[in-house]
């Protein structure tokens, strides 16, 4: 799968590679992780694979479920989040989501799916937890949301020494307003207030990160992203940490980026 790049910087240990459209960025995240995904099936096991959902995921998602000979049959697959007491039918549900987008395309070894309507979320985190140790993921695609978040670990909840690899948080303002704008829900009153996530650590444990994050609604939060000091206020600061971890934008997404040392493709 060719697409054309037409920028890259680095920050730090984070790659930026920048496309003209999120379609073409969406092809180039999901080429990266097809590629991944050949290199782990060189190895005997299965491949622990982490998903995120969103807007920004779909045309990652659509791209990676369409490259053929993929190892899927190898696959044990993880999603990052769910809301509280959301059903699967909900359009809003990531479960619902992923299902749509991933595992009615591809036929996966296993894909566990977070239930956030069963009656005790903590102990869901203690055993979804167990199932994560147990596959120890080696990939995982991710976004990042407008207020800096890595899964729902918005600034208020964020913690880069978290003890814990799922939790249960209460959900900020912002993370709640960018979910009724990408038109998820009806109204910000229909939107839970809590959910259960994957913690920082969690997800800073995996090996190979690739962010995909496109459109004009995340130009600011990546250049905050890149430019500001590493801390919880800004979550995906500590990105540029990450040993491998590519981020795939487009020209909407990287347009606040023009004061800074980019390559240019000819």
């Amino acid at each position: 799968m060719q697409v054309k790049q037409i920028g890259f910087l680095q920050v730090e240990s984070l790659k930026i590679e920048i496309y003209p459209d999120k379609m073409s960025a969406g092809q180039a995240a999901a080429a990266a992780a097809a590629a991944a995904m050949c290199l782990l099936a060189e190895t005997a096991g299965d491949i622990g694979v982490i998903f995120a959902t969103g807007a920004s995921q779909i045309p990652t998602l659509d791209a990676l479920t369409q490259i053929p000979e993929l190892p899927w049959n190898r696959i044990v697959g993880f999603h990052m989040d769910e809301y509280e007491k959301m059903a699967p039918e909900h359009p809003a549900s990531f479960r619902g989501y992923l299902r749509e987008r991933l595992t009615s395309k591809v036929s996966m070894k296993q894909f566990y799916e977070i239930d956030g309507t069963v009656p005790d979320l903590e102990q869901l985190c203690v055993d979804y937890t167990s199932k994560l140790r147990a596959a120890n993921p080696q990939l995982c695609l991710l976004g990042i949301g407008e207020n800096g978040h890595l899964a729902f670990n918005d600034p208020p909840v964020a913690d880069f020494n978290d003890p814990k690899d799922m939790k249960v948080v209460e959900l900020d303002a912002a993370c709640r307003q960018q979910q009724f704008a990408e038109g998820w829900f009806k109204s910000l009153e229909e939107i839970p207030k809590n959910a259960v996530t994957l913690t920082i650590p969690a997800l800073f444990r995996v090996p190979k990160l690739i962010a995909s994050v496109p459109g004009p609604r995340k130009a600011h939060i990546v250049y905050r992203s890149l430019t500001e000091p590493i801390s919880t206020v800004c979550p995906a600061t500590l990105l540029r940490t990450h040993p491998d971890c590519t981020m795939y934008l487009d020209h909407e997404s990287a347009r606040e980026l023009q004061a800074m040392d980019i390559t240019f493709e000819k």
